[in-house]
């Protein structure tokens, strides 16, 4: 199948993950898909099995006993909440530079603007996919599915020679949970690669340290009239810790390796009052600092308006892979090759984000990160270029065979 067809077909698949749910997967609907790629796994002579948490595994054995090393790919088949997954009306054109119009009608029309989003320029004279202003794409992560499924397709046509290669789609990954059940010892690889990421051309082995955090404010109502030195107002106090945290350290002010706190969610009212935030630094001590800030503003609160006013509940998520692989630079040097054999040059960046491959790798499964050829996720601006993309096959393809 066409790699842009076979896309085309995954992203009219909802499959938005629910960070609400307690099962696995977390949303039913990523099932149908999981169902679509258990097919066409078998289809192209695969070992596949779509296990009890939605995980889709594919085994391809070796045709040759030259290459003793076992290669892995990975993405994941949900989708960011960020953006209505429902009713994708994806369109290929030609960019030829300027403002692209999405959608919408004559008086208002949903446009991406090149002032925007710089990043249009780099696609001048190349296809890409857009939506219609009205929902995200999915090509986070349905790109990287629907390139890995293509490499392994082309493969077996071309009979060339390669070693066991596993493949896996992971429910959950945008709601931090692609890794939860995650069976490394039975995905059988000596390393492997999500393929998650961005700009062509991008290997990525660094990622934030991430932790959530939530805010619970306890206070106590009465009547506003005869409210001196009684009501505590809940919503106040959470505005009152939100101004105490840095002003600059929000992520519409960072960038490159800078963290950051992130105001996710709030609710409430005087009696009771939440916020939610995401917290992200690449170095490890400033994102120890972080939360120990959180910490300490929620004492000080404390000891300004009661014990027990403000409770501060924080969970870390994942942690950055570079500290597992500074000793195994070798499968990045790896994948830095196999863009070049493909005439790409490769770029290392830092992931202001994370991947399945962060948490893999602390599984003891080495697990960078690869381009898909896709801009703007979680976002109804979001797009893929479909030149880039069957470049990022023929990369992937590359490692399959790589000795």
């Amino acid at each position: 199948m066409d790699l842009i067809k076979r896309f085309l077909n995954y992203v009219s698949y909802p499959t938005m993950s629910d960070e609400n749910s307690d099962t696995c997967p977390s949303s039913e609907k990523q099932l149908a898909l999981a169902k679509v790629l258990l097919k066409e796994l078998k289809a192209l002579g695969l070992e596949a099995k779509l296990d009890e948490y939605g995980y889709v595994y594919g085994f391809l054995k070796p045709n040759t006993k030259k290459i003793k090393e076992r290669v892995g790919f990975i993405a994941h088949m949900d989708t960011s909440d960020a953006v209505s997954d429902t009713g994708i009306k994806p369109r290929e054109l030609k960019y030829e530079g300027g403002d692209v119009v999405l959608g919408g009608t004559g008086d208002r029309p949903v446009v991406m603007k090149a002032s925007d989003y710089p990043c249009l320029a780099r696609y001048k004279g190349k296809n890409i996919i857009v939506t219609d202003g009205t929902t995200l794409l999915g090509g986070d992560d349905k790109a990287g599915v629907a390139e890995i499924v293509t490499a392994l397709e082309q493969l077996i046509e071309s009979g060339e020679k390669h070693g066991k290669i596993s493949v896996c789609f992971t429910p959950d990954e945008e709601i931090g949970r692609g890794a939860d059940h995650f069976d490394v010892r039975g995905f059988g690889a000596d390393y492997a690669y999500t393929v998650d990421g961005g700009t062509l051309g991008e290997v990525e082995y660094e990622n934030f340290n991430a932790a959530s955090a939530k805010v619970v404010v306890r206070g106590i109502s009465i009547h506003p009239g005869s409210a001196k030195n009684k009501m505590v107002n809940a919503a106040s106090i959470a505005c009152e810790f939100h101004n105490m945290l840095p002003k600059r350290q929000v992520p519409e002010k960072t960038e490159g390796y800078q963290g950051f706190f992130h105001l996710t969610g709030m609710s409430g009212g005087t009696e009771y009052a939440e916020l939610s935030y995401i917290i992200r630094d690449h170095d490890k001590e400033k994102f120890e600092a972080k939360k120990q800030l959180m910490r300490e503003l929620a004492d000080k609160l404390n000891a300004k308006r009661g014990e027990g006013t403000v409770e501060l509940i924080v969970k870390d998520s994942y942690y950055n892979m570079k500290d597992v692989l500074a000793d195994k630079m070798y499968v990045v040097e790896k994948a830095e090759a196999a863009m070049r054999e493909c005439g790409v040059e490769p770029v290392s960046v830092p992931i202001r984000g994370g991947t399945d491959g962060a948490r893999i790798s602390y599984m003891g499964l080495p697990c960078p990160n690869l381009c898909t050829g896709g801009e703007n996720f979680h976002s109804r601006y979001e797009f893929v270029c479909a030149d880039d993309m069957r470049k990022c096959v023929e990369i992937i393809k590359k490692l399959m065979i790589a000795k």
